[in-house]
């Protein structure tokens, strides 16, 4: 009875540490040996081209920085700009395999869409971008206003929710790219860009003369971005959910792109052994190498590097962090725990 008691727990051990078995998504990309990142077709600090044709910003490293959790390689990724109305029928035909692209988590979109979103990476809220000298210091001083506003987003309902709410007619101009809406407000055809405020600092930060424009204060909606996915597909679903989390706990942890590999031949912290792959825990879990989160961090550094660097007060859009810092410094980031 004994004997049978040990094997018993032996194959109980052994179950647990079973290699998983990749779902179709994963099987797919690696057998196409690149991943296909649906990103914006263009705002500064997500996703633009540099001059030379480059994509640069927050959403494009989190697809490079996926690619390296696959494949080790932050250059086996494709990058497929969609608008906002096409995004998500781009998901759920396999155009793409995850969408990184400033998308709101919203219960419908998870709900009735076939896709699934997985874990907030950007919290954002809804405001309305004037021309500074326009005399306007609050969205309800836009009575009769023409209002810019993307079609396919949630930014659409939220300008329309809001007027409504306080009973003050606005005129909608609805464009389906963010650089139209932007030519048009420069132009005079709109009195106001309706936007999350991220995107609206980012389209301020390429205006002509970015000090002609403001970002009016208020917020009014909850715009929480991740990636989404299609769904059915649990362990592609759980790599994007680990994988987010992963850049978030390394700043939580203090590991940057720096000090990466000498945290990982010195400590003796159990998490950061656990997440740098000394001990392979977490890679056998996600069926990956064991330095893949290691790998990332080395290859676009932890979440505030990444913010800093896209986005950050240096840079042309210069938001600031604000809800975007960690939890223990005031923001709503945390990391849940990797073990």
């Amino acid at each position: 009875m004994l004997k049978r008691g040990i094997i018993a727990a032996l194959l109980a051990a052994a179950a647990v540490w079973a290699p998983v078995q990749a779902g179709p998504t994963m099987d797919a990309v690696r057998a196409r040996g690149v991943l296909n990142c649906g990103i914006h077709t263009g705002v500064a600090g997500f996703s633009l081209p540099d001059s030379r044709g480059n994509w640069q910003g927050f959403d494009v490293e989190l697809c490079r920085g996926l690619a390296v959790a696959i494949f080790n390689d932050a250059s086996k990724v494709r990058f497929v700009p969609l608008s906002s109305s096409t995004r998500f029928t781009a998901l759920t035909a396999g155009e793409i395999d995850v969408l990184f692209r400033t998308s709101t988590q919203t219960m419908l979109r998870d709900i009735t869409l076939g896709l699934r979103h997985t874990t907030t990476y950007f919290y954002d809220g809804h405001g309305f971008m004037v021309r500074a000298n326009a005399g306007v210091t609050r969205a309800r001083e836009l009575n009769g206003a023409t209002i810019c506003v993307l079609q396919g987003t949630t930014n659409e309902q939220v300008t329309a929710d809001y007027f409504r709410s306080i009973n003050v007619p606005f005129r909608p101009v609805v464009f389906e790219r963010t650089d139209q809406a932007a030519a048009a407000l420069q132009a005079g055809r709109c009195d106001s860009f309706g936007s999350d405020a991220s995107q609206l600092a980012a389209v301020r930060s390429t205006m002509q003369n970015p000090s002609e424009w403001t970002v009016l204060t208020e917020r009014f909606s909850k715009e929480p971005y991740a990636g989404y996915i299609r769904r059915g597909d649990d362990d592609w679903f759980d790599l994007i959910r680990w994988y987010t989390t992963a850049i978030i706990e390394a700043e939580e942890q203090g590991i940057t792109q720096a000090n990466a590999e000498q945290q990982r031949a010195t400590s003796t912290n159990p998490n950061t052994r656990r997440l740098l792959g000394v001990t392979p825990e977490l890679g056998q879990a996600l069926r990956l190498d064991a330095a893949w989160a290691y790998n990332v961090i080395r290859a676009i550094g932890n979440y505030g590097e990444l913010y800093e660097r896209t986005m950050g007060e240096t840079t042309s859009v210069a938001l600031p962090r604000g809800p975007n810092n960690l939890w223990t410094n005031g923001g709503l980031l945390y990391a849940l725990p990797m073990r």
